[in-house]
Formats: structure tokens, C-alpha cells, sequence
């Protein structure tokens, strides 16, 4: 049986080394830049490119060709809500979900955040019920509700925690600061092995409809665990002075996974 082909729109951090992955195993994959000097290298490494970019009023690029023939399109496109080029998220995926309506796309997988949550108290599934208080987290839980109100797609969202690898860790920010606060609260993190891994997993078993909190299922308290990370990458301690707030959000691994009997390959240790 032939391997559907596959479109990842996005191919920064994630989406890069997960075309790459799925390329390895007899995958199509096509993946889309937003700039063009990244196009041989997507071609190098096996992936059909495409030069695609989107914007609050449009799509830029030829989308209709990029999403032709697919069978499964990931979404891996992060609001950028910092500094003075805010932008409407919002509108940019309402644009791609027309673009979707229009072509033969059946199924989605939309990679979103657990920021969706806020800072809920205590254990947090996939059944709370999210309070986003950042922009970012209001604007990614009305684009997931974008591709889960089209009734055309199988939408399943993933909802990621921390993003970390060698190269991206929170550590290195945390350090410049002079002061921390709520040390005793847990981290809710990811390798990037472990974001990688559960998006095949949910190809490959055709896990749809359904939304997937994407954690490392061990919570260290944050000032263990950053003081750890800190010493490992010879950078000074991060300054925790104490706890202002009662947020000990904890985000349980999805139930899906659990179901599923997923297991985790790197610990929040290890390869960082």
C-alpha cells in the first residue's frame, strides 16, 4: 500500500527534521519556506518545496499546487504576537482554511500549544476547559476551533508544552534575568525526538479528531530543574527568589497517548 503524501506547511524547528524524518521512512513530502534561499535546501534533503507565506489579508505563493495531492497537511506555523509586528494569527489560518475548502485535504494535524490553558491550577487534561491570558493563547485556541469547526477535515490538534532540544531551551533566557519566581512550581516540556515522534505516531495510526496534550509526562519543580540544566550547560544558576502566584499548572499527558501506550524517548535531561 502506498504511503500518502504529505504536506508541511512550516518547515522551521519542527517542521524541518520531522519532512526529513518522514522522508527516511518512504514518506512524499512537501514542505513550504518562506524564504527562498531555503529552497535548494529543502530539494537537498528530499522535500518538493514550496515558496509560501501567509498574511493576515492572504496567501502568498502557489498554494493550490503546494496542497494538490496531499493527503495529510501539518500546520506547523507559530503566531508571531512579540515585539511591534504583531499580526492576526486568526486571520491568517481563516485564509489557509479557505485555501483547504477548496482542495482535497481531508485531514489536519494542527500544531498548537499549551499556553491555550493559561495558568489553570493543578492537573490539566484535554477535558479543561482552556482560559488562555497571553495573546498568543487566545489567538492559537480560536485557530484550532478554525480547522475543528470545518466539518470537511479530521482536525487533531496537538497542544505542545515547552519546546527544547541542544539548540532551543528556556534556560537561556531564564539565566538574564535577575529575578525568578514560582521555583517550586512544575515545568511542562518536550524534546523536540518526542514532538517528532508523536506526530508519526498519529499518522501512521490515524489518530483524527481528537486533541493530544504533547508533554513529557515527569514535572520536575522549576528551579531543580532549570538549576540542573543550568550547571550541564556551565551557565550560572537561574535567581528563584520566591512564589507570588499559586501556579502549579501541571499539564498530564494526553490520553490518547496513554491509551496508546506512547512511549517517550528523551527525558528533559537528556540531549539539551
Amino acid at each position: 500500500m502506498n504511503k500518502p503524501t504529505i504536506g508541511i506547511l512550516g518547515c522551521g524547528w519542527l517542521g524541518l527534521p520531522l519532512a526529513e524524518s518522514l522522508y527516511k521512512e518512504g514518506f512524499t513530502v512537501k514542505g513550504t519556506t518562506t524564504s527562498a534561499e531555503k529552497i535548494s535546501d529543502l530539494e537537498k534533503k528530499g522535500i518538493t518545496p514550496f515558496l509560501i507565506s501567509l498574511s493576515e489579508n492572504k496567501v502568498k505563493g502557489n498554494i493550490s499546487e503546494f496542497l494538490k495531492d496531499l493527503s495529510i497537511l501539518v500546520i506547523n506555523i507559530p503566531p508571531k504576537l512579540r515585539g511591534e509586528n504583531k499580526e492576526n494569527y486568526v486571520s491568517k489560518m481563516q485564509h489557509l482554511n479557505s485555501a483547504l475548502e477548496n482542495s482535497a485535504i481531508e485531514k489536519v494535524i494542527f500544531a498548537s500549544s499549551t499556553a491555550v490553558y493559561g495558568n489553570i491550577d493543578g492537573e490539566v487534561t484535554e477535558e479543561t476547559v482552556p482560559e488562555p491570558n497571553t495573546e498568543s493563547g487566545i489567538q492559537l485556541i480560536a485557530s484550532e476551533n478554525v480547522f475543528k469547526d470545518n466539518s470537511e477535515l479530521l482536525t487533531t490538534v496537538i497542544r505542545f508544552g515547552g519546546l527544547i532540544n541542544a539548540k532551543r531551551h528556556p534556560i537561556t533566557m531564564l539565566v538574564k534575568r535577575k529575578e525568578l519566581f514560582n521555583g517550586d512550581s512544575p515545568v511542562n516540556l518536550i524534546h523536540l525526538n518526542d514532538c517528532i515522534s508523536i506526530v508519526k505516531a498519529i499518522i501512521k495510526n490515524n489518530w483524527w479528531n481528537t486533541t493530544i496534550n504533547a508533554v513529557y509526562p515527569d514535572h520536575p519543580q522549576k528551579k531543580e530543574y532549570y538549576s540542573e540544566i543550568a550547571l550541564k550547560k556551565n551557565l550560572p544558576l537561574p535567581n528563584y527568589i520566591g512564589n507570588d502566584k499559586n501556579l502549579n499548572k501541571k499539564v498530564v499527558i494526553s490520553s490518547v497517548l496513554n491509551a496508546k501506550q506512547f512511549v517517550f524517548s528523551t527525558p528533559l535531561n537528556k540531549d539539551v
